[in-house]
């Protein structure tokens, strides 16, 4: 197992490189910059992340271009000093070709400096981690929830299939299944946060106002209250097709012969169903836990933040992605994305863990 560890980590570096330099490809035909975003600012007007006066897509991220077309190359430069244009590129890093400015990006990376943000004047790794929080305690307690409710529920409608337990349940799945969580979110502002009925919790921030003056036990208790309406919200929309992987996974294993024989053999229910068929069953629903928890982590909590004013990771992305600030993209990028390969790993760990049976160093390649 050391030695298939050992080739994983490995395969981290070119797979995160590959990753990075795709996206930074993308981002160079992408309409709209910092250097228009900053332009609008000094001009006062607004404008549209994806405005462009001729259709060349991207050219405010490519080479340095001769002063004689600087500043008709952006919109709303014209009439602008040539100086000042050339100015914001150098202060953005546009004023570099392609290829370098992304080798200095990926060497600050390998360090974990990620530079500053262009518009919040703040350095992106501060940024991350002051909305890190947020998007962690989203991301576990909803994970850890969905697991504690869909395995059970699973387990039990695989060993009812067929009764009316499997048959009203399911009617609560396809309503998860089908119920956005967004939408739940706003439904529970509407019964329980003060939009039409009771006002029993709160719509906005992770904590409230001089919660660090509370005692240790009320600030607990703080902390839950405001999570409680985001979590369901999002735990409606993520146990359904969990609980129906594990009931499938169960019928799955239920029907093979080696329960069968196991159960010819006298051994109880409960034996059979704990001791043999769980381990065998798991493994597909264990193996996907790194992932279902990165979705729900950095993707699946974004209209949630939105709703319910909690500044998280999600959040902070889709407003980078707006507003072209291109080192708070490839940061939070680059970290998601190293997150997500190192949980990868844990998931195959998790596999040998819940099955010492297997062990990817001896499998057929």
């Amino acid at each position: 197992m050391s030695a298939y560890l050992a080739r994983r980590l490995l395969l981290v570096v070119p797979t995160l490189f590959g990753i990075m330099i795709i996206n930074f490809i993308v981002v160079q035909f992408v309409p709209g910059g910092p250097v228009e975003q900053m332009i609008a600012t000094l001009s006062g007007e607004a404008v549209s992340a994806t405005a462009r006066i001729d259709g060349d897509a991207g050219s405010e991220v490519s080479s340095s271009p001769s002063p004689s077309d600087t500043s008709s190359r952006y919109r709303g430069a014209q009439g602008l000093p040539l100086d000042l244009i050339e100015d914001l590129e150098r202060q953005f890093g546009l004023d570099k070709p392609a290829h370098e400015r992304f080798l200095l990006m990926m060497g600050n990376y390998l360090q974990f400096d990620f530079g500053d943000s262009y518009f919040q004047d703040r350095s992106v790794g501060q940024l991350i981690l002051d909305k890190m929080p947020v998007s962690i305690s989203l991301g576990l307690w909803t994970t850890l929830l969905v697991y504690l409710i869909s395995i059970p529920l699973g387990v039990a409608k695989a060993v009812r299939d067929g009764s009316r337990f499997d048959v009203w349940t399911s009617g609560v799945v396809v309503f998860g299944n089908a119920v956005p969580g967004f939408l739940f979110a706003i439904l529970l502002i509407i019964l329980l946060a003060g939009g039409r009925y009771l006002d029993w919790f709160p719509l906005r921030g992770l904590v409230s106002s001089g919660w660090g003056d509370l005692p240790w036990y009320e600030q607990v208790a703080d902390y839950f209250w405001h999570l409680t309406l985001p979590i369901l919200s999002m735990v409606i929309g993520g146990f359904a097709s969990l609980t129906m992987l594990t009931k499938n996974s169960f019928i799955e294993e239920i029907n093979k012969q080696y329960v069968v024989t196991a159960r010819a053999k006298g051994l109880t229910e409960r034996r059979t169903l704990y001791g043999h068929v769980f381990r065998n069953a798991m493994l597909i629903v264990i193996a996907g836990f790194p992932s279902a928890f990165v979705g729900v982590l950095f993707t699946g909590a974004l209209l949630t933040e939105v709703i319910f004013s909690l500044d998280g990771l999600g959040l902070l992305g889709f407003e980078a992605a707006l507003t072209r600030d291109y080192p708070v993209m490839f940061g939070t990028l680059f970290m998601f994305t190293l997150l997500g390969l190192i949980l990868g790993i844990i998931g195959d760990l998790m596999y040998h863990l819940v099955d010492p049976r297997i062990d990817f160093e001896t499998r057929d390649t």
